[in-house]
């Protein structure tokens, strides 16, 4: 009998604790509505239940407890106060996972309000616990730590410091210069990261900005997490930077993002991206050029709003400099490219690209002995591309003479679309030697070019000399005259 009734009472005072622990939990989350002493009082018995042998009772406890001084640093002040921190990081180590991430939230949650708490969640040993916690295998975690320590980092330069040398920065960079995925990256990773930016160590923000790039290179939604962080702001300022490395880290890290959407690449623009890559590009030589030539066509790949902008940035005029200036075939290649990729969209896009002068010289990357198999394909496809839609016809007549057939075809048959329908074009035609130049041409007859000739001859007769008169005759009376 007595056993039965200690049993019973066992079982009771087992669900009034648990009871009373979802009480806890529930006041803990609704707890704006009361008063600093009562919060003060629960404070103390959630540090009881921090002891209880029982682990869920621990465990929300602790939960509990973050919850409260998430949101009020008067609290956060209390539970420095009364030792909890030192008590949280003493047991942490034996505990399961999901008693880690309450902990590390605790952390957090003091350590958010002001620099004199972080100091003292660093004080406790926090740092220390946050650093290890890094390395957990369990994501939550991880994400928890990272999250706390950034919060304490962005507190002032000496606590940002004081994670460096922690060893958050070498344990975080080295988990994430492999290829990763979508897991093993989260928000409060990038959160950390963007607070090392600013660190005056150039190793360190190389080491930083090159984990970003790995991070943003993989996919959309990691490029938006990126984003999502307003890593931009602190990253353009690292274009001050003295070092060239870090500021071909910035542009790179652009251009890693911009590639995945047109979306991302009208972030990046509305940051004033355009501008600082064609200022970069000005003041950059060789190969520390590729990255801003890639970010310069991958944006204009988008779209044609966003192909506009490169060109009202001086992209295009920027790229036209690196052209002439580099001699090595690769950045050649990209710079083609990003051309190609300018001006493919519409006929006033095109007619930028070809007023530039640019498109004498994609012709001899294209039929150069000397030119590599890549750029010369990438030459052809480009200028092939933006022939299609390019109506401005002095820029064209250049190609007119020394064309190989496949390209000459598509010069010819630009000629043929507008002077149809523009008197003026004519005339300009037939006044710079263009008739000559065609009448010259050996084409066969019934091909192709032959028929875009004469094409362009009826164009010139109809609208010039009327339909009545034949164009050679016309010809030969005005030379005997």
């Amino acid at each position: 009998m007595i056993q039965q009734q200690m049993i019973e009472a066992y079982d009771q005072s087992q669900t009034l604790r648990m009871e009373f622990k979802q009480m806890v939990a529930d006041l803990s989350i609704n707890s704006d509505n009361m008063k600093v002493h009562q919060k003060e009082k629960m404070i103390s018995q959630l540090r009881l239940f921090m002891l209880d042998e029982d682990p869920s009772i621990q465990h929300n406890a602790v939960l509990a407890l973050g919850h409260l001084v998430e949101h009020s640093e008067e609290l956060a002040r209390i539970v420095v106060k009364k030792d909890i921190l030192h008590q949280l990081i003493w047991s942490i180590a034996s505990q399961p996972h999901h008693y880690k991430k309450a902990t590390v939230f605790v952390l957090h949650a003091v350590a958010k309000h002001s620099p004199e708490l972080s100091q003292a969640v660093v004080d406790s040993g926090g740092l220390d616990i946050l650093v290890s916690c890094l390395g957990a295998v369990d994501p939550d975690v991880k994400e928890a730590a990272a999250w706390a320590l950034a919060y304490i980092a962005q507190q002032n330069t000496m606590l940002s410091q004081a994670v460096v040398d922690a060893g958050a920065a070498s344990l975080l960079l080295s988990l994430h210069t492999n290829d990763l995925d979508r897991e093993e990256v989260n928000t409060g990773t990038i959160a950390l990261l963007k607070q090392m930016i600013r660190s005056p160590d150039v190793k360190l923000k190389r080491q930083v900005l090159f984990t970003l790039i790995q991070i943003s290179k993989h996919s959309v939604e990691l490029a938006e997490m990126v984003i999502a962080a307003y890593i931009f702001p602190d990253v353009m300022i690292c274009l001050q930077d003295p070092d060239e490395y870090v500021k071909k880290d910035v542009i790179t890290l652009m251009w890693e993002v911009v590639k995945h959407s047109a979306q991302l690449s009208q972030v990046i623009v509305n940051c004033d991206g355009l501008v600082e890559v064609v200022d970069y590009l000005d003041k950059s030589r060789g190969s520390m050029r590729l990255p801003g030539i890639m970010m310069l066509g991958y944006v204009a790949s988008h779209s044609e709003n966003l192909a506009m902008a490169v060109i009202l940035s001086k992209g295009l005029q920027q790229l036209a400099i690196c052209l002439s200036e580099e001699d090595d075939d690769h950045i050649k290649e990209a710079t083609v490219w990003s051309i190609g990729q300018i001006g493919h969209h519409t006929p006033e896009h095109a007619n930028a690209v070809a007023t530039a002068g640019l498109l004498p010289k994609l012709l001899q990357f294209y039929t150069g002995a000397s030119s590599l198999e890549d750029l010369r394909l990438k030459s052809k496809k480009a200028l092939k591309n933006i022939l299609l839609k390019c109506t401005h016809l002095p820029s064209l007549e250049p190609l007119l003479s020394n064309a190989p057939s496949n390209i000459l075809n598509h010069v010819l048959g630009q000629f043929s679309k507008v002077m149809h329908h523009d008197s003026e074009a004519c005339q300009e035609f037939v006044m710079s030697g263009g008739l000559s130049k065609i009448q010259e041409m050996d084409a066969e007859p019934g091909s192709a070019q032959r028929k875009l000739i004469n094409s362009i001859k009826r164009c010139i007769q109809e609208i010039f000399f009327g339909a009545s008169e034949n164009l050679k005759e016309r010809t030969e009376r005005e030379n005997r005259i």
